[in-house]
């Protein structure tokens, strides 16, 4: 029998990263990335997650959910979860809040699994060693010359799959998928319009894309539009997949998503929709209703879970998050092939953060 162990610390901290170019997608423009990091103590052994939000959620951290936290079982995540939901009832579960649950619910896992000493995805079960990941940036504010160089780096890579941005300028998406499909060969090509397009728009352009050999249209209008989304699925081109679910918090939004026939894959973030213990809702209503899934972003924390989710279809290799990791974790997982896998070698998800490489970024809140 495993025995109580009472978590005794738990830690936040925000920092500021600029990003290495501006950026911009279908809808906003951004030149830094906040990330959030959380400590979690329990039994002499420390759980780390995090997410990217606003440094608001380290107040909320430190204020509401952490005082809710501390005391409780480590072993116990799904009360502690819920228990960090109600607390936010009356401040509101989706958005900062839930991305604060998040980062705290995926330091949850990491120290029980460190408790048990084993990788976090042989703790969760896998279903496979290795994932394959797609490349996504290609931003709008990229010139046809640099967007072609990420994405057939990409390929050179080893990745079947690479994605773009589309929606800023309406009018030049069609020459500049057309430029990104020079550029990347035979691999499959994946674009992302943030919403950004009416619904008529969206499926005059599918069309479009779908000559130009697009398989994936991401988010063609706003995902909280779900007749929208299963207009363009239900009448755009076939051989191309509706995409949407990275904006979902909760676990009755994939729901209602996937009840709607909004979209042909859904797509979660841990570090959004209440870190693993909501990833793996997310991945068992994909069971559950037999539709493929895929995680948005933030690649290292969801390669574990990732590999436990029965029916992922792939990652994505977010350029942002990428970076980010590579600077600022031991750990983070190497591109080889076109996939990552996890070290089953480490306990819990295998990622130290380097706080003296982020001190240069830490702000306060």
């Amino acid at each position: 029998m495993v025995k109580e162990v009472s978590i005794a610390r738990i830690d936040c901290a925000a920092f500021t990263i600029p990003t290495d170019a501006p950026e911009s997608d279908g809808t906003i423009e951004w030149d830094r990335t906040t990330l959030i990091t959380v400590e979690v103590e329990a039994g002499g052994r420390t759980g780390l997650g995090y997410t990217y939000d606003h440094s608001a959620a380290v107040s909320l951290i430190a204020q509401t959910l952490a005082p809710e936290v501390r005391g409780q079982d480590a072993f116990a995540v799904e009360e502690v979860w819920a228990a960090m939901v109600r607390i936010v009832r009356n401040i509101g579960w989706p958005g900062v809040a839930a991305c604060a649950i998040s980062a705290i619910d995926i330091a949850l896992w990491d120290l029980k699994a460190k408790l048990l000493d084993v990788p976090l995805a042989t703790l969760l079960g896998p279903a496979r060693r290795r994932v394959p990941v797609y490349g996504s940036g290609g931003f709008t504010s990229y010139t046809d010359e640099r967007l072609a160089d990420q994405l057939s780096g990409w390929v050179d890579e080893g990745c079947a799959f690479v994605k773009m941005k589309v929606g800023r300028e309406p009018e030049k998406d069609p020459a500049r998928v057309e430029a990104a499909r020079d550029a990347i060969g035979d691999a499959q090509l994946f674009v992302d319009a943030n919403g950004g397009y009416s619904r008529k728009q969206a499926l005059g352009l599918a069309n479009t894309f779908s000559g130009l050999g697009v398989t994936w249209f991401e988010e063609p209008v706003s995902s909280d539009d779900l007749k929208g989304l299963r207009l363009i699925r239900d009448r755009g081109p076939a051989g191309m997949d509706i995409a949407a679910g990275e904006y979902g918090y909760q676990p009755f939004y994939f729901r209602r998503m996937i009840e709607a026939g909004a979209v042909d894959v859904l797509q979660a973030d841990a570090t959004r929709c209440g870190g693993v213990t909501g990833f793996m809702r997310a991945a068992a209503l994909c069971d559950g209703f037999e539709i493929p899934f895929s995680s948005h972003c933030g690649p290292s924390i969801h390669l574990h879970p990732a590999c436990a989710a029965l029916r992922l279809r792939h990652m994505e290799w977010f350029h942002d998050h990428v970076r980010i990791e590579h600077m600022l974790f031991d750990g983070a997982p190497i591109l080889r092939d076109g996939h990552i896998e996890p070290d089953f070698s480490r306990p819990g998800h295998g990622l130290v953060f380097r706080e003296a490489d982020a001190e240069r970024f830490r702000i306060q809140p």
